[in-house]
């Protein structure tokens, strides 16, 4: 958990007190006012702090604080270029998603991709793609219940094939690249992805490889200083147009649970080929491809941590891929809801709106609980994840249960929509096509059920 402080404003009120320094740094008792809300926060128990600054003095606040460290914290700072109140400090990803994504999402829908580079070049300037990446490389340093806050306000945007590309590049194709790269490959291909100034992909997936981690059969051997890269990967998220490849590969003759390691593969290295992109039912503004390695040479520092470690590592990745997926379709699922009882009031049928059906207003009262169970469970696993706990099985619940969900939330809001559901242009429809793949993208549902049970002792 992390405590904020607004530290922003001009301070008129307090002026000429005010003139030279923020309102919050004026001594009570001897010393600032704001020093009591960082005291307070730390006696409760919570050590790490976001300071928000913004208007006069805000290098003040930055020098008299510092780091935390002399306050027994941890301290960061999000600057505003204006003081807009707590609603800007919360809200400013679904504003963004609102003016920058859902206007266009049905012209990204018809033309089966969305312009990730310039999409991601404007999230980058607004710091919403290292909301919890190293500061060191351009990140916000917040922990991951900020970038949960972020997945699930993403499911205001109403275009699901854009939501999943700006994941891959958050929650899982950066997030082992942050935790192990080395400053150098950072500096390479980390900054850039937070900046948005690059695309990046998560390859993983083969035709024979799927859900199936440890069956993959792309390899890479070394050569020198290099590797030497061949094989295939399918269902590549942001395939045709990213800058690197975060991939997947067998180092290693070894059993295969320590025989792979994660390599960064830059898109433009002479040997990589990207096929043409896949026409799936739904998420149809996302790009998916194969991408094909063919004796692609890349240097050994282009490796993501030790060698050989990289299924592990990829089993970290998966975590945030999981609660990233589970938070992004809250909204989705509330929003089908919510359209489904303004429509159900409106339709007159045998006289009387269809809302006034007591089964619809109960199926409709027991899908949005389910919702808010879902959203429990995925902020339990959140908070968990913080405390740096194992969340193995809390993600795979909240992965199988999102997957079952949304199925189930747009098939019955569908059937109350009746003709006008099965329509191709109804969002009810376009959420049914979209939310089938949380079933069987990151993890088929049997592979989070094999998950679970392993975690219950049931199963060998």
């Amino acid at each position: 958990m992390k405590g904020i402080i607004l530290h922003g404003g001009h301070g008129s009120r307090l002026r000429p007190l005010t003139h030279t320094g923020p309102k919050q740094l004026l001594p009570i008792a001897n010393k600032p006012m704001s020093e009591y809300c960082v005291e307070a926060i730390r006696d409760c128990g919570i050590s790490e702090i976001a300071i928000i600054i913004g208007g006069i003095g805000s290098n003040k606040v930055k020098e008299y604080y510092g780091d935390g460290s002399e306050f027994n914290v941890k301290i960061t700072y999000i600057e505003q270029d204006a003081p807009k109140g707590i609603a800007h400090a919360i809200n400013l990803c679904k504003e963004f998603v609102e003016n920058e994504i859902r206007p266009y999402a049905d012209e990204w829908e018809e033309a089966g991709i969305f312009p990730a580079h310039d999409l991601f070049k404007k999230m980058g300037d607004l710091d919403l793609l290292g909301i919890t990446k190293d500061t060191q490389y351009g990140g916000m340093g917040l922990d991951y219940s900020y970038g949960m806050v972020f997945a699930e306000a993403l499911g205001h945007a109403g275009d699901s094939g854009a939501i999943t590309g700006i994941g891959v590049q958050t929650d899982m194709a950066t997030p082992a690249l942050d935790r192990y790269g080395t400053d150098e490959l950072k500096k390479e291909f980390l900054v850039p992805a937070i900046s948005g100034d690059y695309v990046s992909a998560i390859a993983v997936s083969e035709a024979s490889g799927g859900s199936d981690v440890a069956a993959i059969k792309t390899t890479a051997k070394k050569d020198g200083d290099d590797y030497i890269i061949n094989g295939q990967k399918m269902w590549i998220t942001n395939a045709t147009q990213a800058d690197f490849f975060c991939t997947l590969v067998n180092t290693s003759d070894g059993k295969p649970h320590r025989n792979k390691s994660l390599i960064i593969i830059p898109a433009k290295t002479s040997g990589v080929s990207v096929g043409d992109k896949i026409d799936k039912i739904g998420l149809r503004s996302s790009d998916t491809a194969p991408v094909y390695f063919d004796n692609v040479r890349v240097p050994q520092r282009y490796r993501i941590g030790e060698e050989d470690a990289g299924f592990t590592m990829q089993m970290q990745q998966f975590q945030e891929e999981r609660l990233f997926a589970a938070a992004a379709l809250l909204v989705g699922m509330e929003s089908c809801i919510k359209q489904t009882i303004g429509y159900c009031t409106d339709r007159q049928v045998f006289g009387k709106p269809l809302i006034k059906n007591q089964v619809i207003q109960f199926r409709l009262a027991e899908l949005q609980t389910e919702v808010e169970a879902l959203r429990a469970l995925t902020y339990q696993a959140c908070e968990e994840y913080i405390n740096g706990e194992d969340v193995t099985r809390l993600a795979s619940m909240a992965k199988l249960k999102s997957g079952r969900l949304i199925r189930e939330v747009a098939d019955s809001c569908l059937q109350y929509w009746g003709g006008m559901g099965f329509t191709w242009e109804n969002p009810i429809s376009k959420a049914y096509r979209d939310g089938r793949l949380q079933s069987i993208g990151g993890g088929a549902d049997e592979v989070m059920l094999g998950i679970i049970c392993k975690y219950m002792d049931i199963r060998p």
